[in-house]
Parts: C-alpha cells; sequence; structure tokens
C-alpha cells in the first residue's frame, strides 16, 4: 500500500501543459515522480460531441446516429470530434512530433469507429437485424475514443518530459476478449510497476457489465475507485479544479468560504444526492467498502492538501457545507388514501419507469408529495401515468428549490429553527422544511428564485466566524 490512485478530470484535462508544471511533474524529480497511477477524463467537451451535451442534451454523435435517417449528421459529427481532439491536444503538446503522433492515434481511433457504424448500419438494413438492440456497446464505444485520446496525449507530453509514463488503455479497442470490469483492470495492470513508472489509465474501461448501463457518464469514477481498491492504494484522489467547500463562493463570497479539511462518505453521499457530487455513490461505496480513503484536491493547488473523505465521525458537531438545487414537487392528494395501502408503491413505480431521481419525500394522511429532479416534460408524463392510476386524486407539479445544510454531525445546533429564523431574517419563506433523526442535513423547501440569497443566508447563519462563535456560546 505505497501507491495512490488519482484521478483528473475533463476540463481539468484541458489544462494538462499546466498540470505537466504543477500536479504531474512539479519539482518532483527521480523516484518522487512515482509511486502515483492517474485515471484520466476526456478533455473537457469532447464527451459531449460524443455523446450528447450534459446541460443543454444537444446530440453528439450517438445521438445523430440513433435518430438520422440518411447517416449525414452522425459523419459531420464525428468529424467535428476528430477536429476538437486534435485542436486538444495541439493547445497541450509542445513537440511537433508528439503532435502528429497524437493526430495519427485520432485519426485511427475516429476512421476506425466510423467504419464500425457503417458496417453496422448495413448490418442492421436486414430485418434479422435491430440497431436499437446495439445503441449501448455504441454508445460505450464512442465513449472510449475521448479517454483513449486524452491517455494516449497525457503519456506522449510526460515521457518527452522524461518521466517513465505508460498508456494503460482500459477501452477494449479491437479488443476480442470479454472481461468483466475487475478482470479487465487486472489484466492490464500486470507487470505495471508504479513505484517505477507512472501509470496513465482510461477513464472508461469496455467489461461484459456494460459501465454506461449503469452509471452512464459517471463511468470514470467508478473505473478509478475500482482501481484502487483493487490495487490496496494508500488513498484515492479526485482533482478538480476547485477546493471542496462551505458553499459556492459566487453566492456567499469568495471571503467568505471554508475549505473543508475532513469530511466522511455519509456527507459525500448527501452531496451526491444535492447534484453537487465529490464522488459518485457506487464509487464512494467500492472506497468505503474497500478501506480506502478518498482525499478531494485543486488540481492546480498540489501543495494544499484538500479534504480527506473516510468513514470517521466528527469529533464535535458542525455545519459543513450549505448547498441547494432546483427541484420539481410532485404531489399526489387522494380524499381516500389514508389508511390505504399501496398509494406510494404504485407512485414509485411509474417515477421508476420514467427514470426519475428522487430528492426527498414527505406525506400525511392523503397527500403524498416527492421532491424530484427532473425536467417538466418528463413529468407531464408522469402526471399522465398517474392521472390514470388515480382519477379521482389531484395531481400536481411545481418547480421549487431546495437548501440543504450538511454536515457529519449536526445534532445540538438547532439547524431547524434556526435555519427558518435565518431565512425570515433574510426577508423569504421557507414553503417546507425536513429534518432526519440521524442530524446530517436539513432541508428547506423555497420558491426558485429565493434559492441563492436563502444559501447564503443560511451560510452566514451557521459557517460564518460570526456565526460560528454565537453557536458556540448558544452552545
Amino acid at each position: 500500500m505505497t501507491h495512490t490512485v488519482e484521478k483528473i478530470g475533463g476540463t481539468s484535462m484541458s489544462r494538462l501543459n499546466e498540470l505537466r508544471d504543477t500536479l504531474l511533474i512539479g519539482g518532483r524529480e527521480g523516484d518522487d515522480l512515482y509511486g502515483r497511477v492517474f485515471v484520466v477524463s476526456a478533455f473537457g467537451g469532447i464527451t459531449d460531441l460524443l455523446l450528447e451535451h450534459k446541460k443543454s442534451g444537444k446530440p453528439g454523435v450517438y445521438g445523430q446516429f440513433a435518430n438520422s435517417d440518411t447517416g449525414h449528421g452522425w459523419h459531420d459529427a464525428l468529424t467535428e470530434v476528430s477536429k476538437a481532439m486534435i485542436e486538444a491536444h495541439e493547445g497541450v503538446l509542445d513537440h511537433p512530433g508528439d503532435v502528429e503522433q497524437a493526430t495519427d492515434f485520432v485519426r485511427n481511433r475516429v476512421e476506425g469507429a466510423r467504419n464500425c457504424l457503417i458496417d453496422l448500419q448495413r448490418l442492421c438494413s436486414y430485418g434479422h437485424f435491430q440497431l436499437s438492440e446495439h445503441m449501448l456497446q455504441i454508445r460505450e464505444l464512442l465513449s472510449g475514443l475521448g479517454e483513449a485520446h486524452s491517455a494516449y496525449v497525457t503519456v506522449l507530453m510526460l515521457q518527452r518530459a522524461g518521466v517513465n509514463a505508460r498508456n494503460v488503455d482500459l477501452s477494449g479497442w479491437r479488443d476480442d476478449g470479454h472481461y468483466t470490469l475487475e478482470e479487465r483492470i487486472m489484466k492490464a495492470m500486470e507487470g505495471v510497476d508504479p513505484a517505477s513508472e507512472m501509470p496513465i489509465v482510461t477513464g472508461y474501461a469496455q467489461c461484459t457489465e456494460g459501465l454506461m448501463r449503469e452509471f452512464d457518464r459517471g463511468y470514470s469514477e467508478v473505473t478509478f475507485s475500482k482501481l484502487a481498491a483493487l490495487t490496496s492504494a494508500r488513498e484515492a484522489i479526485i482533482h478538480k479544479e476547485f477546493h471542496l467547500s462551505s458553499a459556492d463562493p459566487k453566492l456567499v463570497g469568495a471571503e467568505n468560504v471554508r475549505k473543508l479539511g475532513r469530511t466522511n462518505y455519509d456527507v459525500a453521499d448527501q452531496l451526491s444526492n444535492m447534484g453537487m457530487e465529490a464522488i459518485h455513490p457506487k464509487a464512494a461505496k467500492t472506497l468505503r467498502q474497500a478501506q480506502v480513503p478518498l482525499r478531494v484536491t485543486n488540481a492546480f493547488e498540489p501543495g494544499d492538501p484538500g479534504t480527506l473523505i473516510d468513514d470517521q465521525p466528527a469529533e464535535t458537531p458542525a455545519v459543513e457545507i450549505v448547498t441547494g438545487l432546483d427541484i420539481v414537487a410532485l404531489e399526489v392528494f387522494e380524499q381516500d388514501m389514508v389508511g390505504v395501502k399501496g398509494y406510494d408503491a404504485a407512485i414509485l413505480d411509474v417515477l421508476t419507469r420514467h427514470g426519475v431521481r428522487i430528492v426527498s419525500k414527505v406525506s400525511n394522511a392523503n397527500t403524498i408529495t416527492h421532491y424530484l429532479d427532473s425536467s417538466l416534460k418528463t413529468m407531464r408524463r408522469v402526471e399522465d401515468d398517474l392521472a390514470k392510476l388515480y382519477p379521482q386524486a389531484q395531481i400536481s407539479a411545481r418547480m421549487l428549490s431546495m437548501a440543504s445544510v450538511i454536515g457529519r454531525d449536526l445534532s445540538t445546533l438547532c439547524v431547524l429553527t434556526r435555519g427558518l429564523q435565518a431565512i425570515a431574517e433574510a426577508g423569504y419563506e421557507s414553503i417546507g422544511a425536513t429534518q432526519g433523526p440521524r442530524n446530517v442535513d436539513v432541508q428547506f423547501i423555497l420558491e426558485r428564485d429565493d434559492l441563492d440569497p436563502v444559501i447564503a443566508a443560511l451560510h452566514g447563519a451557521f459557517v460564518s466566524p460570526q456565526a460560528s462563535q454565537k453557536l458556540k456560546t448558544a452552545a
């Protein structure tokens, strides 16, 4: 247990030349360079072009291929991917020879994928073969292009700088073997010695489980956590472009935020539930079960230890983070619901069928309200299905927001009472509020436009130096 496994995200990868001079090499020499395994994402924006834009949903190659009758759309989209990849490595590689090798790599992979999709379209023109049955494999094939490219470019750059870097490609390109994720990783790591070389591992791994089936675009963190667990890493590290802090500096002011020095996986799960992922919940589970601590750092401040996430409880009660997200409140009111079983199960079945993520829920005698992370388009379909199930019920969907105060131990802090008071003093109103008995989070339901100022008010009430002094005095 002498090595670390470290993940670099796509936005940071686009500043790879800066990372070379700070995180990857910096002032290290000789043996100090090694003992680190890096898992890399695709360069920023590449996966959006390959699949679809993560925020807007604009279709990339995958979306164009799935919906195209002529094929021209996806062909053009794949050409755009090739151009974007070349532009990405031209922006970070200094040596012309490295640029040429990287460009050849892109053309080989992209044209190989193009020929594969052409052959598949031709095959599926026969009635015995249905394109729909192959779409998941296509999505996986395309995803792997981005990480294979970024890993290859990183190795070229490091080798040019004199580092004994090694490309560990888990994408399964032209591989006729069938491996589980564990088998894929262990096979690729055979003969790799992190003590004397720097493995650069693709965030995407082709495996029989199909990472995208369950994790979709969260697959790189799953690969990262599995690699750390299987190789008994001393520590797993995620490098972001920012520190894990008590709130968004844009909302509360950079001078008021506090960097989290330490927290636990329970808090990480609460953050994930609020759409602020420090790490994918399934990846966190893998690390937790393997007893591998996680550290989240700022990639461009390598001297800062960042935030350690482990399974240890807090020493004293404290609010650690205030965050929030936009939600849709789905309310089902049925006067005859009281005393009747099955309503909640039926609603959950509909939400599951439409792939809607539940953030939280509350209920009383005749009303069940789910707070959901979903689009209005999806919610209309959900409402239609529920109306068919319960024609006498009143069903409504309302656009709201949720602010959440989170900490390993919130006991004795009176967060619910003090939070409602802080919201009122700031001139706003909480439509609803919930606190569980485990004392790890308190949620406040708000109008959409009130979220940002309420986060600032709650942060000021619980995290600012003045608030900390008040809490100590009250205790």
